[in-house]
């Protein structure tokens, strides 16, 4: 059995991609694009036409390689298997979900098919490699909700034009409707969702708007008011999960031996500080300037996690189980 290095696996993969984008490649082009000595890339040009069966021809006339109309050989010509890490595994699996999810007749149709045929490409060998990978690795969308994509669209155009949106928001805290006037600062991707982050000109201050809750856009002719990346991140960037402040209070948790086994592992915040106890304990310390997400997040750990900071998370989290008991208690 021959190993490949992941070094020269990938250099086969980049002049297969070179010959394939271009009619002739010379020698000297090929050598500078991949970096390598003369020696190296004779080699690698022989092995993959002796052991890979790739039909690499030299043209004379031409001065380059390239690839041969066909084969006089009944092999076929197929690529070393090339494994991405778990980053780029999911990266690619979501983009082409994503992509296969843009409905007929949106204003990204007509870019979707080169999009999707690259996809294809990186994912596998087009006989079967983006089919098994898909059918043996799956992404599932956890707590996902449908978008009304046509707004999608609106928003973007007045994202990237930097215009003003009038929007009819339904907020689900108070289930009600308002109509708002925001100037789009950026788009966020968060848990399967999508978030508008916007100045709203209603409220005087910048606000997260999820892109499903709104009942309609429409982009107006006034240019948005712009938001400096600090002033975004100081407001939207400190508390705890899409809701936003800047009065942040720091949350101290602590897990149990068994589910720090887990919790250890995990990224609540990128502020957060942690440390194991003696006893195998975890302690989490993490801001949040609205409780509301954290408070989700603690109760999927039950008994494993206590409160111990500050005081007014502890009452709000004992409100939040005697709420759920007492449900419990009536619906038996």
């Amino acid at each position: 059995m021959i190993v490949l290095t992941v070094d020269r696996t990938e250099r086969f993969y980049k002049i297969d991609r070179l010959l394939r984008a271009h009619r002739i490649v010379s020698f000297a082009s090929m050598q500078a694009q991949l970096v390598v000595s003369r020696a190296t890339l004779k080699r690698d040009l022989e092995y993959m036409r002796s052991r890979l069966h790739a039909p690499i021809e030299f043209d004379r006339a031409a001065g380059g390689y390239r690839f041969a109309a066909a084969t006089s050989s009944g092999s076929r010509y197929e690529l070393p298997g090339l494994w991405f890490s778990a980053p780029e595994i999911h990266a690619l699996l979501t983009l082409q979900h994503l992509v296969s999810n843009l409905r007929a007749g949106s204003v990204l149709s007509p870019h979707v098919g080169a999009v999707t045929r690259r996809l294809e490409s990186a994912l596998g060998a087009p006989d079967h490699g983006a089919d098994e990978l898909r059918r043996r690795v799956r992404i599932l969308d956890l707590a996902a909700r449908s978008m009304r994509l046509e707004y999608f669209e609106t928003v973007g155009s007045a994202l990237f034009r930097r215009r003003r949106l009038y929007i009819t928001y339904f907020g689900r805290t108070r289930g009600d409707l308002t109509d708002r006037v925001v100037s789009p600062q950026r788009l966020v991707h968060y848990r399967d969702n999508w978030y508008l982050d916007a100045y709203c000109h209603l409220r005087k201050g910048l606000r997260s708007f999820a892109v499903d809750a709104m009942r309609s856009a429409a982009m107006l002719d006034s240019a948005a008011q712009d938001v400096s990346d600090q002033r975004l991140d100081a407001v939207l960037g400190n508390g705890y999960g899409i809701f936003s402040g800047e009065n942040v209070t720091w949350a101290r948790l602590r897990f149990s031996p068994e589910r720090a086994r887990w919790v250890s592992t995990e990224q609540w915040h990128p502020q957060q500080r942690t440390r194991f106890e003696a006893d195998g304990s975890f302690l989490l310390e993490l801001p949040y300037s609205d409780p509301r997400e954290l408070i989700m997040d603690i109760l999927r750990h039950g008994a494993g996690v206590e409160v111990l900071a500050p005081a007014s998370l502890r009452r709000q989290m004992i409100e939040a189980i005697e709420s759920m008991r007492e449900c419990y208690a009536s619906s038996a």
